[in-house]
């Protein structure tokens, strides 16, 4: 089998600490979690570069963001070690294995089957115990299990569900990239127990998650 370590490193002092990637627990997290395990596995050579990776060889469009566009969002998020994190579309599991380093737990919402199943079976397989999958549908979140600290969404929007949005705690915090293309930015959205406030973070592209995409109009 491959050893990876020297790619985890070259990541984390080539694409993280050169993009702005500077909270030390976000680098030690993504230096140590074996990201090859949470990509297809034709793309197992290839897991540290930074490009958005395919998770899965089964023609399903679903992807890891690129390293630094992912740390830069999860250091957006200021988690902290008691936070409750709910990530969105955690697709194999990736985001919920950094995350859960950081945070006290981890929901990770998953709506495919397949996806969901591999997510949970590679955490336990890393000992990651504070992390927890749930299969369902990606814009209704996971109420049952809120309010979150944090909320993380692992990959673009065009629409972020009010749904969402209501599952945080008061002081909580949400991250995602909206729009996509050369359009699509990062944003905090932040709980001040009255009204939800809204910064921008960087500029970022990732691939849209199922199910954000803009309702369709006609156009007469």
């Amino acid at each position: 089998m491959a050893d990876y370590a020297q790619s985890r490193t070259k990541m984390v002092d080539n694409q993280l600490r050169t993009n702005d990637v500077t909270d030390n627990r976000i680098l030690d997290a993504m230096e140590r979690i074996p990201r090859e395990m949470f990509v297809a596995a034709s793309k197992r050579p290839v897991a540290y570069i930074d490009e958005d990776i395919l998770v899965s060889d089964l023609g399903l469009d679903r992807y890891l963001m690129k390293p630094h566009v992912f740390g830069k969002l999860v250091q957006l998020a200021l988690v902290k070690p008691t936070d409750v994190v709910l990530v969105v579309g955690g697709s194999t599991g990736y985001s919920a294995a950094v995350l859960a380093s950081l945070a006290g737990a981890v929901v990770m919402v998953e709506e495919d089957s397949e996806l969901a199943a591999r997510a949970s079976a590679t955490l336990v397989e890393l000992g990651i115990e504070n992390a927890a999958v749930v299969e369902g549908k990606l814009t209704a979140g996971c109420a049952s299990e809120g309010p979150y600290d944090v909320i993380v969404l692992d990959g673009a929007v065009e629409v972020l569900p009010e749904a969402l949005v209501g599952q945080l705690k008061s002081g909580g915090r949400l991250v995602a990239i909206e729009g996509l293309g050369r359009a699509g930015v990062a944003r905090l959205y932040q709980d001040s127990g009255e009204t939800i406030g809204a910064r921008f973070g960087f500029n970022a592209n990732a691939h849209l998650l199922p199910g954000f995409e803009k309702a369709h109009q006609f156009v007469f």
